[in-house]
This record gives structure tokens, sequence and C-alpha cells, in this order.
């Protein structure tokens, strides 16, 4: 049987939100089977718990928050996919998270922080299957034409492939690769993609902070881009940085269907906003989605069977 997994024992880390600047603590906590991932807000005097699923994402600007029913004047947990991503990577699938205040941690921009804390705490297989969303044929959302043109689209996989291209028509940006796409089956997640950093550019820094945003980022954990070059002295993780971070978004954002997908998803210039709409167009159609679990290992994906190696 192709199990579920959550972690072994407790573990936190301590941070600053990204957009709010605010220090945060999380901590990690295991979970039984079939509870999938859930935020709970500890910090206020009733505290708040939000399974995370596709319906709860409540304002995807700038980040993926949830709220409880999508509500967006209730309490919220913001910029989760990082750490959703991380949760992916590793086939994580129960796992409570306490959370001192309304932001994730940004740590150092990636995935990769929360892999390592992750993989610190130990994985637990658990004696429950685990349950995929096969995506039976196509579904595809779009925005916007000519230059503005953005999609994103899920077809059938009998694994889990993105594929993703940016077009930022900067200096910095064309200079490296903006074509990815990543197998999750390669069992490479940790190597190949979650090292990968968010990124801003100083013309927007004002006047995002202007709006409180971006109030904790700096060159620790993003990488910032003037009219003409990347400012950070240690340059680029990946010569294709750029277009990895967005892959590592966007698998963070599918996860938050509430399992992990069987499905190829190919974008052109996506983000938080669309990569939720698709995930709603998905599920508003009952016919090209259904549920799968692998009571045979050997039917099922390559690479999914156990959890990466730790570190």
């Amino acid at each position: 049987m192709l199990a579920q997994h959550t972690i072994q024992a407790i573990t936190r880390a301590v941070g600053v939100g990204m957009h709010s600047g605010q220090k945060v603590e999380l901590t990690l906590r295991p979970a039984p089977p079939d509870t999938g991932i859930v935020f709970r807000r500890v910090d206020l005097a009733q505290p708040v718990e939000i399974p995370v699923r596709h319906d709860v994402v409540s304002d995807t600007r700038m980040a993926s928050t949830i709220s409880p029913g999508g509500d967006p004047d209730a309490p919220k947990v913001q910029t989760i996919e990082h750490f959703m991503s991380a949760c992916c990577g590793l086939h994580i699938d129960n796992l409570l998270v306490d959370i001192t205040a309304d932001e994730v941690p940004i740590l150092d921009g990636s995935a990769a922080s929360f892999v390592y804390l992750l993989q610190s705490a130990g994985l637990a297989g658990q004696p429950a299957p685990r349950r995929f969303i096969r995506v039976k044929r196509p579904v595809e959302v779009r925005q916007g034409e000519g230059k503005r043109l953005m999609w994103a689209r899920l077809e059938p996989f009998h694994g889990f492939k993105l594929s993703f291209e940016i077009d930022f028509d900067h200096p910095a940006v064309d200079a490296t690769g903006q074509q990815v796409t990543f197998d999750m089956g390669s069992g490479r997640y940790r190597r190949d993609i979650a090292r990968a950093r968010t990124f801003g550019f100083t013309k927007d820094v004002e006047a995002m902070r202007s709006r409180g945003l971006t109030l904790g980022g700096s060159m620790d954990n993003a990488i910032v881009v003037d009219d003409s070059r990347v400012l950070n002295a240690d340059g680029l993780r990946y010569d294709d940085e750029f277009a990895k971070h967005k892959i590592l978004d966007a698998i963070g954002d599918l996860y938050n269907a509430g399992h992990p997908m069987l499905a190829h998803y190919t974008a052109f210039r996506s983000g938080h906003a669309l990569n939720n709409l698709l995930l709603r167009e998905l599920f508003r159609q009952p016919d090209a989605w259904e549920y799968v679990s692998f009571d045979d290992v050997r039917k099922a994906p390559q690479g999914f069977e156990v959890a990466e190696p730790a570190w």
C-alpha cells in the first residue's frame, strides 16, 4: 500500500513574515491519518483552525492566504505556498501547524528551510492509504490577451509533472532560463527546486511597502533585482532560479487541493490567483477528476513509493 505520511516529532522555527515583517513562531506537530494539513492560529484568544483546501484560499495578491471558509474578514494565515511546496515535495499528508501570527515566516525565501525542518523531525509512514486527485481530462483557465495573456492547464499524467514559462521582459531575467519542466517522480525536488528563492524588483519595493507589503523582505530572503542586474552578492542559486521559483510556488498552490495530484501542470505567466482558479475550475467539473489510491505500490507512479531520504 502507498501510505500516508506525517512527522515523527514536534519541531519549531522562528522567523519574520515577508509582508508583515512581524516575528512569528511555527510549531509543527504529527497528525493522525486523514487529518490533512491544518494551520492553527494559537495567538488568538480563541484559537482558530484552518484545514488547507482550495476553497479556503481567501486572497492571492502576492501570496496564497487561507481563512476559515474562505472568508477574507476571518482570521487568516498568509504566505503558505513555500511551506506547502515543501510538504508536497516530501510527500507529507498530515500535519498540525501552530502559528503565532498571521503569516508563515519567510526564512530564506525558498522551501529549503522548511524541507530541512520537516526532515529533521523525521518522516513517519501511517497505516492508511494515500489518496491522490487524478485528473481525467484537460482543464484550463486563461486570462488577458496579447502581452497580458496568462494561462494554466492540468492534463492527465501518471505522476506529477510541472512545466512553466515566465516572461518578465527584464535584462536580468532574460539572461536566465525562462522555461522549466520538473517531474516530481524524479526524487530531485530537494536538490533541483526547493532552494529557488522568491524575487522582487527594486522599482516595485517602495510602492509595495506603502501598501504594507514586503516589510520583512531583504536580500537575506529574496533575490533583489534593479533595472539591469541581480543585486545579491552571491548571485543566483540556479541558472534558472526565477522560473524554478515559479515551479516551487505552483507545487505549493496545487497542494492546497488537499491531496497530491496526478497530473501534468503547464503554465505561462501564471501566479497564485490563476493557480487557485485552476483548482476551482477542476473541482467545478466532477467528471474531470477522481480520487485514487494504490494498494499495490508497483502500480503507483515512480518516485511516490517512499519519502525522500534525509539530508
